[in-house]
């Protein structure tokens, strides 16, 4: 996995509408064939991951923090993401009166559980594995 690093690319990931959406949580997809002065965006073959936590909706930088080391953590988790460009972005803040602390296991889970329901919507189902067809039994 790739992290999306420079404006370009976020601009292009975030160019087209949200492809999934969470109560806090968006998250935008590009193909990787994006181009600026005839250079590739995405050189690699891979999944870019790129993350998105204005101040806006988290004030507090061990908030962004903990969240931004949640979505990775998750990501890296998840079988079966695409190759391609993805942004999760944060649209709505956590209550500061249910969440008290930034680094809260509370908020952790809550973020964790958003985001393994994000990611699962763009992932590739696991393909099962071939079961050997079943022979009647002669008896």
């Amino acid at each position: 996995m790739q992290r999306i690093r420079s404006k370009p690319q976020f601009q292009a990931t975030l160019a087209g509408p949200p492809v999934a959406k969470t109560p806090h949580f968006a998250l935008h997809r590009a193909a990787l064939d994006g181009q600026r002065d005839g250079r590739l965006l995405f050189p690699a073959a891979d999944t870019w991951l790129g993350v998105m936590l204005p101040k806006r909706w988290a004030r507090r930088a061990v908030t962004r923090n903990a969240i931004r080391r949640q979505i990775y953590e998750v990501a890296r988790h998840t079988a079966g993401l695409p190759q391609a460009a993805l942004v999760v972005r944060l649209r709505a803040t956590f209550s500061r009166d249910q969440f008290v602390s930034a680094s809260s296991d509370l908020l952790k889970r809550a973020v964790r559980a958003e985001l393994q329901q994000l990611l699962g919507r763009v992932a590739r189902p696991a393909v099962p594995a071939p079961t050997a067809p079943e022979v009647p039994h002669a008896g």
